[in-house]
């Protein structure tokens, strides 16, 4: 039996290893580009938030975490508040102030196509949706993104439609509390 997948909220010693996994192109291919362990710090450091946070209380809007499976990390994750993030650009038409969205990866190549995904998924849409504030979860993979894109489907996500993004063309799917797998 596996063992239980549980999130940790990021912290400053964590980087090093968000940095590595940044790395890693199977992550590089869809994340970002590969940056250096200095640009992480500067661009996650300001977000960290305190361990018992929700996104829905997030000053920042946004809350990061690893993903354990049993004691071992093997994924970041993070949950933001979407409206949170319309000054940047990103879902000028949301209205739900109890949105969230979400992106993910595994940082571990060697747990790739196990069904790792979909267990993470699942676990993470449950933890998300303890808040009972929280009314739907989105996120918007690259339409080119197949395999992340079955998985979402797999787990309860909906496709909603192509929208244009401050990144360009996504797929933009949600999911909420009647809709999961």
């Amino acid at each position: 039996m596996a063992a239980p997948i549980t999130f940790r909220a990021l912290s400053e010693a964590d980087l090093p290893l968000l940095h590595d996994w940044l790395s890693r192109p199977h992550v590089a291919e869809w994340w970002e580009p590969t940056p250096t362990f200095e640009e992480v710090r500067e661009d996650y450091l300001p977000r960290l938030a305190p361990q018992d946070v929700r996104p829905l209380d997030a000053r920042a809007g946004v809350v990061q975490y690893l993903a354990y499976e049993g004691d071992v990390p093997f994924a970041f994750v993070q949950a933001y508040r979407v409206m949170a993030h319309q000054h940047e650009g990103w879902w000028q038409d949301e209205t739900d102030p109890c949105a969230l969205g979400i992106d993910q990866f595994i940082g571990l190549p060697d747990r790739l196509g196990q069904g790792l995904g979909t267990r993470l998924l699942r676990a993470f849409l449950q933890f998300l949706f303890e808040d009972p504030r929280v009314t739907t979860v989105q996120t918007d993979p690259s339409p080119d993104n197949a395999r992340a894109i079955a998985c979402y489907r797999k787990v309860g996500f909906r496709d909603v439609g192509l929208v244009t993004t401050p990144d360009g063309p996504e797929l933009l799917l949600r999911a909420t509390r009647d809709s999961r797998a």
